[in-house]
């Protein structure tokens, strides 16, 4: 792990998890549960593979995401949330309804919306429960 740059707990996080990739690869294990590394270059917001192996080594430094072998074929590793992962569920969620609040959400992305605003919490408990299993 790197040197802090101060004591600031939103620094300290933020040089964790807090850049734009890092945060659209917990995304995606959080809607998928697992992804390979060819799961994460198929992502439509298109990361450089330099930039993929830099985030996912960071990620595993700091207990974020774990690997484990690939059931089906033995040069392929999957990773998967940890439990210190799986716990920013709600910062997500916050960024969703953020989101929603002062962008334009695609139409495929207002169901999800809406059933975060229904119940928030239950939202999230089921989401981290679903994510633990």
């Amino acid at each position: 792990m790197n040197k802090k740059r101060s004591d600031c707990p939103i620094s300290c996080s933020l040089e964790i998890w807090g850049d734009k990739w890092s945060l659209l690869m917990i995304r995606d294990l959080m809607i998928k549960k697992e992804c390979t590394y060819g799961d994460f270059l198929k992502s439509k917001e298109k990361i450089a593979t330099n930039i993929l192996a830099s985030r996912l080594q960071n990620l595993l430094e700091n207990g974020i995401i774990a690997k484990k072998d690939h059931p089906d074929h033995k040069l392929k590793i999957l990773y998967h949330l940890t439990e210190k992962g799986i716990d920013l569920v709600p910062l997500i969620v916050e960024i969703n309804l953020w989101s929603d609040k002062y962008l334009t959400i695609p139409e495929e992305r207002k169901k999800l919306i809406e059933d975060i605003k229904r119940d928030k919490e239950k939202f999230i408990k089921r989401a981290k429960a679903l994510l633990s299993n």
